[in-house]
């Protein structure tokens, strides 16, 4: 891999390889842009085959990062941090204190938080090495649980996209199908149900199938049927790539709205969805709300704050649809687009120097 080739093609900043031979410690940290403000990105454990897999993730990661803090309207840049080794049985306090230090060392170009593999708990160890970290317990002043964040963020770019189509976000009565109903899928059925959404549900786990017909009245069906169903609205909550050769003709909605990642298996499903005419909220913009919720701890946490900050995602998938229309582009080309111009319009602004 010509990792300096890659890292010019794409705008990378910085790669900090961290190791330290006490503990054990392996851990890669990638910044990809700052134009809007320092790196912020979680960091994850995962035990990958090769140091070159773990190089590709961590740089693909913080990429994906910067365009979804600058499509949140963020004052943030994107990075991210993985750590080579099985979560399972590789960590330590010593471990996390060391990759805390090294954190501490970028002096707040990368702020870090929870990711694959990694908790609350190890963010406290963190933390005891450095303030450049967010998603610790409660009692340091933590969010807490981002889940109902994200699914509040995912509800109000749904009613965005309802207006979109209709013209009005009064969803009573539209269909939504929602693909895994645990976490965010549960928060996010609460919100619908209580707009008036008819729920169709699917989960590999059967109680959290059973919770939602339960609370919600909602209409269960099996998780490969899910694709079947006829709705105004197909909401995406657990797996990624689910738009694929497989299944992008199989849609019976209107809308792809939901707080998956990656929802595209790649970027000629979005050119296929535009084609066939539904109407694409674009992941990394609609799931935005945990992002955001985090960053406000930044400025010291308050909860009424951080909503009124997850209710822009209404805004943000609103301005997607604007460029889509006015560019004549797919939605998720738009979303790119967005986060670009910011990106750009902001970097000029700040290219006058100002001394600290």
């Amino acid at each position: 891999m010509k990792i300096f080739d890659y890292m010019s093609k794409y705008g990378y900043e910085q790669l900090v390889f961290c190791h330290d031979k006490t503990t054990g410690l392996r851990a890669i940290i990638a910044i990809h842009d700052t134009t809007l403000g320092p790196a912020l990105g979680g960091t994850r454990m995962w035990n990958y085959e090769t140091e070159e897999d773990a190089i590709l993730d961590v740089l693909r990661l913080a990429r994906g990062m910067t365009y979804k803090a600058a499509a949140a309207g963020l004052n943030l840049g994107g990075g991210k941090a993985v750590i080579i080794g099985d979560p399972r049985k590789d960590k330590s306090e010593e471990m996390w204190r060391a990759f805390g230090r090294f954190v501490q060392s970028l002096n707040g170009r990368y702020i870090t938080a929870e990711d694959v593999g990694t908790t609350v708990q190890d963010m406290d160890f963190i933390n005891l090495e450095t303030d450049y970290v967010t998603g610790v317990s409660a009692s340091s002043g933590s969010s807490g649980d981002p889940s109902p964040k994200t699914a509040y963020g995912v509800f109000r770019g749904l009613l965005a996209t309802a207006n979109e189509l209709w013209g009005s976000d009064d969803i009573q009565g539209k269909v939504v199908a929602v693909q895994g109903v645990g976490s965010v899928g549960y928060y996010l059925c609460q919100y619908l149900h209580e707009a008036g959404a008819k729920l169709v549900v699917c989960d590999i786990n059967q109680e959290a199938v059973e919770r939602a017909v339960k609370e919600f009245g909602a209409k269960a069906v099996e998780p490969d049927a899910i694709y079947d169903v006829e709705c105004d609205f197909f909401a995406p909550c657990a797996l990624g790539a689910v738009v694929n050769d497989d299944t992008v003709n199989r849609f019976k909605c209107k809308a792809i709205a939901g707080s998956a990642n990656n929802v595209l298996a790649e970027d000629r499903h979005g050119d296929m969805l535009h084609e066939k005419g539904i109407l694409y909220a674009p992941d990394y913009v609609i799931n935005a709300g945990g992002l955001m919720n985090v960053a406000d701890e930044l400025k010291g946490y308050n909860e009424e704050r951080a909503m009124a900050t997850v209710a822009t995602i209404y805004d943000n998938i609103a301005k997607v649809y604007a460029i889509s229309k006015r560019d004549g582009i797919p939605s998720y080309r738009a979303a790119d687009r967005m986060a670009e111009e910011r990106i750009e319009a902001l970097g000029r602004i700040r290219s006058n120097f100002i001394r600290r």
